[in-house]
């Protein structure tokens, strides 16, 4: 009987969600003491598998070899970010004087993105592309310094600009 329900302590119980297996004389759900032992067994093993592999886990040296370079860059985007919205907000009242500075933190988001994906994977690539990334780096903090004293936004992109540029002439 496919799906039939039995009844245990007075409960409808199903067979099929109890692992059990119908009995073809009269339809009662039983266990043999062999398969809930073997059930149990599996499910002990996976617990214990788990904690294992947990345990190595935990104890695995994490590699922090470029961690400057992955969080100043990492800060350089979302500075940047905040503040290319802060320069499209500008531009749309109307003050161009903001143009250059947009342009300039879009590259920026650009090669810190690069950069911090770079130093993660410690490529061997990441020596020459710090050395571009302060470039522009460079560049777009003397565009948000012009605007620092009036824009919380820009003076936190170029501070963000700046030790980033302290942490790939580093490496560079």
């Amino acid at each position: 009987m496919k799906g039939a329900v039995s009844m245990e302590n007075g409960r409808p119980v199903s067979a099929r969600a109890v692992g059990c297996r119908h009995e073809k004389d009269g339809g009662q759900t039983t266990m043999e003491r062999r398969e809930m032992l073997i059930g149990c067994g599996v499910a002990t093993l996976g617990v214990f598998a788990g904690e294992a592999f947990a345990g190595q886990h935990e104890n695995h040296a994490h590699s922090t070899v470029n961690q400057g370079l992955i969080t100043t860059s990492s800060n350089c985007v979302s500075t940047g970010e905040v503040c290319v919205n802060h320069c499209l907000a500008m531009l749309a009242q109307g003050d161009k004087s903001f143009a250059a500075c947009a342009r300039s933190v879009n590259d920026l988001i650009a090669a810190c993105t690069a950069l911090r994906s770079l130093a993660a994977q410690n490529s061997i690539f990441l020596p020459k592309y710090a050395k571009l990334t302060a470039e522009v780096c460079k560049s777009c903090e003397v565009e948000c310094r012009k605007f620092e004293k009036d824009h919380a936004e820009c003076k936190a992109c170029a501070d963000a600009c700046a030790a980033c540029i302290a942490e790939c002439t580093k490496i560079a």
